[in-house]
């Protein structure tokens, strides 16, 4: 008898032994099923941030909750292009899942980087020009995403409404940032075509911004900022400068305009970052890059700086204002 309980104990603890072994290996699969999801952005600003916090809604949305069933690794470079390298070259030797480049400059940086795995565009205004795809409808490789083509025309009709005897406008971004540089070829095309006179002002970086707008400012009636994250980041020199000057200066994208500008027809930044997403899951869950276009996110809202307005004593056009009361954002 004793002989059969020994046996029957031996059993119990067999079986237990074997369910454990079973059980943490169905764990150990299943945590590797955990896709990582690599996000590298280029430096903290409030219109990068919203597009960080926009992907993880978007992420969300689609049914991937982080520290759940989705891990990722967010990465901030600092405005450092070093760090983007060596960044990138986390996410390759960890073997992520797929990659998310927030700006032009972190984009390439993974595309120079990972040549296998998923690499996602997040907020890029010129991919084929960046040398990211060669087409936006047919990607053909390991990369697409979203591209923040800003609404220039209406963000040039903005500028007129505010300034109807408008003759001479000033553009300045960094000469380096591939986003801006396109987009301003693009405006001064729109601004030819308006009889509008362009003068175009560049920055090597942020160090220049304070003589450079200094100048700009006696020679121009306004002043428009196409997306330019060292601009963005050095606004207050800008505004500080254009304000001594009386003259307003119309930005791009809403967060600048809350720095000072006096409004926008904008792209808002944190749906742009939910539709990257969005994306982003339907490729994780198996969706090929290569034949999956380049979305153009173009969705904006008025954003109107009655502040700053006052300050430098500009009327607020009624169609305007009504907008951005119904349909967009008043800052006071």
């Amino acid at each position: 008898m004793k002989r059969m309980y020994a046996l029957i104990a031996i059993l119990v603890v067999f079986l237990g032994f074997a369910f454990f072994q079973e059980k943490n290996a169905t764990n150990t699969a299943n945590n590797s099923k955990v896709p990582t999801l690599g996000i590298l952005q280029l430096m903290t600003h409030p219109s990068l941030d919203a597009i960080h916090h926009g992907i993880i809604q978007g992420l969300k949305d689609s049914g991937y909750h982080p520290g759940k069933n989705i891990k990722i690794d967010y990465q901030n470079a600092q405005n450092d292009q070093s760090n983007l390298k060596t960044m990138s070259t986390k996410f390759a030797n960890e073997n992520a899942t797929a990659s998310i480049g927030i700006t032009t400059p972190s984009a390439q940086a993974l595309a120079s980087t990972i040549h296998n795995n998923p690499v996602i565009l997040g907020a890029i205004t010129d991919p084929v020009g960046a040398g990211l795809v060669s087409n936006l409808k047919h990607p053909g490789g390991h990369i697409t995403g979203v591209s923040n083509g800003s609404p220039l025309q209406k963000q040039l009709n903005v500028i007129k409404a505010f300034m109807p005897k408008l003759k001479t406008l000033g553009i300045i971004y960094t000469s380096s940032d591939p986003s801006s540089t396109s987009q301003a070829k693009q405006f001064a095309k729109l601004c030819k075509k308006e009889g509008i006179n362009l003068k175009t002002y560049t920055i090597a970086n942020s160090n220049d911004l304070n003589q450079v707008s200094s100048q700009m400012v006696t020679q121009v009636q306004a002043v428009y900022v196409p997306n330019d994250n060292t601009i963005a980041a050095a606004m207050d020199t800008l505004v500080a400068n254009a304000d001594k000057a009386n003259v307003p200066v119309f930005p791009s994208v809403d967060f600048m305009v809350k720095s000072g500008g006096i409004a926008t027809y904008g792209v808002d930044q944190f749906q742009m970052g939910v539709t990257i997403g969005k994306m982003t899951a339907k490729i994780l869950r198996g969706e090929n890059p290569a034949t999956t276009p380049v979305k153009k996110f173009q969705q904006g809202k008025m954003i109107v700086n009655v502040k700053q307005a006052k300050k430098l004593n500009i009327k607020i056009p009624a169609a305007i204002m009504k907008e951005a009361e119904t349909k967009g954002e008043v800052i006071k």
